[in-house]
């Protein structure tokens, strides 16, 4: 448990980039795809992006751009 302890939140998203993940948006809407790219703003770049709303598949993008201010939680347990 000592090295998980003294992981930053920064940490964590730095070794996520290029894996699967969901963004889960305030508004519930969650978003499954890879995570291309983020900034200091937690905006998010997904690639191969889909889009569920209430569990059931939406949507399909090839990219995705989230604005950071919408986003409620990044989770790579795919």
């Amino acid at each position: 448990m000592g090295d998980q302890a003294k992981r930053s939140p920064n940490d964590f998203l730095q070794n996520v980039i290029g894996r699967p993940v969901i963004v889960k948006l305030n508004s519930g809407v969650d978003y499954r795809g890879t995570l291309a790219c983020l900034d200091g703003y937690m905006n998010i770049a997904l690639e191969q992006t889909e889009e569920y709303v209430n569990g059931r598949l939406k949507n399909k993008y090839g990219d995705c751009f989230i604005r950071g201010n919408n986003g409620k939680l990044v989770d790579n347990t795919l």
